[in-house]
């Protein structure tokens, strides 16, 4: 069975098998081993691939080859943990590879420290992830992404709105958990007068939450909110949000008490079927307007959709959509820096030159064209509620459930 592993590799070789003689470095920073989601990593290699093609096909960055430089976020996480690993490798990085900007953070527990590290070096980089600050006072952080503070007001009202009192929230303890879970709650309390239920657990340690669902299931709750993550204390699949779907259906709890999720695990559609089963169907979860259906895509965007469903044989999920818009905006910022003048020659004045630029153009997405503002590096995509209604359903046939008005688009 390939690994993980081994598919992030060939995506990677083949994406720079054509980049010649002084190419563009772009690099890579991504979970890609255990105990880290390593998929997301595959998901990420691959939407960086395709954004590399795509320049290729469009012209070119400054005339040369692009080559993407990847590391492992998790290469010495079991042994030193996961910021410390991230913080390493984001070095190696910026010093070792020389590479003009960075990509592809998806844990928010170690974006945290690889921000720190870019931060130091002056080294653009684009996180994948819903940290709701780490774009805050920092120079060369940016993203394309939405945050957890993006989704959770949509999240909240729409259980208003579907007659929710009682929320029962169980979270893992890692960055992403404990933020969604405080966000969730902080809202629905000030907004809503909403009564809450929030019982956190390990996420390295626990695999049984029945006695917790159990409770849960007793407290009666009108909504469950299901914040658990892609990764499981034994480091394999399925992640503890999936297990938790199993197990919550084993105890009653599903599906007589609607679910929602906090990320878009199940846009990765044959992957939550699998794990999910029957007990998946319903689930509701938060996400851009981004599927091949929508009707406001882009001309990028529908080249990047094409290539990924002929290539892969499935609509790509937002993962992969991130890294190759971000991968394209660098590209295309460095054009916009040399269009200007001479580039630096120095790593550090390229760098600089790329921060510049990133702040000063607007830049061709699957969204329409995207800015940054110098004084916070985060645009978010329009957000909306998703849920499967059928077993089986792939993403792009999922229900658009709320806001009221763009339900059914």
């Amino acid at each position: 069975m390939t690994t993980p592993l081994e598919l992030a590799t060939a995506e990677l070789e083949a994406a720079n098998a054509p980049a010649g003689e002084n190419p563009v470095r772009i690099g890579i920073l991504t979970p890609m081993t255990p105990p880290g989601d390593d998929m997301a990593g595959v998901l990420v290699t691959r939407g960086a691939r395709l954004g590399v093609e795509y320049l290729a096909e469009h012209g070119g960055v400054l005339g040369r080859g692009v080559e993407l430089v990847a590391r492992n976020d998790m290469a010495t996480a079991d042994a030193d943990g996961f910021g410390a690993s991230a913080a390493g490798e984001t070095a190696k990085l910026a010093l070792v590879d020389e590479v003009v900007a960075v990509l592809g953070q998806w844990h928010l527990r170690t974006a945290g420290w690889a921000a720190e590290v870019c931060e130091r070096f002056g080294l653009p980089m684009f996180v994948e992830n819903g940290h709701s600050t780490i774009t805050h006072g920092r120079k060369s952080i940016f993203r394309t992404y939405f945050s957890c503070a993006d989704r959770t007001p949509l999240m909240v009202d729409y259980m208003a709105a579907q007659g929710a009192k009682r929320v029962a929230v169980l979270a893992a303890d890692t960055v992403f958990g404990q933020e969604m879970a405080d966000a969730v709650v902080a809202y629905g309390t000030e907004h809503h007068g909403m009564e809450f239920l929030r019982i956190d657990f390990a996420q390295q340690e626990v695999l049984d939450w029945r006695a917790d669902l159990e409770r849960i299931a007793a407290w009666q709750p009108d909504f469950f909110v299901n914040d658990g993550v892609n990764v499981a204390a034994d480091g394999k699949p399925p992640g503890n949000a999936y297990r938790i779907t199993q197990q919550a259906t084993e105890v009653g709890l599903l599906p007589a008490v609607p679910m929602m999720v906090t990320f878009g695990f199940p846009m990765r559609s044959a992957d939550y079927w699998n794990y999910a089963g029957d007990a998946g169907n319903g689930v509701v979860w938060p996400a851009s307007r981004f599927r091949p259906a929508w009707p406001g895509m882009t001309g990028i965007g529908r080249w990047f959709t094409e290539r990924f469903t002929e290539r892969f044989g499935m609509a790509p999920p937002d993962t992969s959509l991130s890294a190759f818009t971000d991968v394209t905006i660098i590209g295309a910022a460095l054009n916009a820096a040399a269009e200007k003048g001479e580039l630096p020659s120095e790593i550090s004045g390229i760098r600089k030159a790329l921060i510049e630029s990133l702040e000063t153009h607007a830049f061709d997405t699957w969204r329409g064209p995207v800015r940054f503002d110098p004084a916070d590096h985060h645009s978010s995509p329009e957000l909306v509620l998703m849920q499967y209604q059928e077993v089986g359903q792939s993403f792009n046939d999922a229900a658009v459930v709320h806001p009221a008005e763009v339900q059914g688009t």
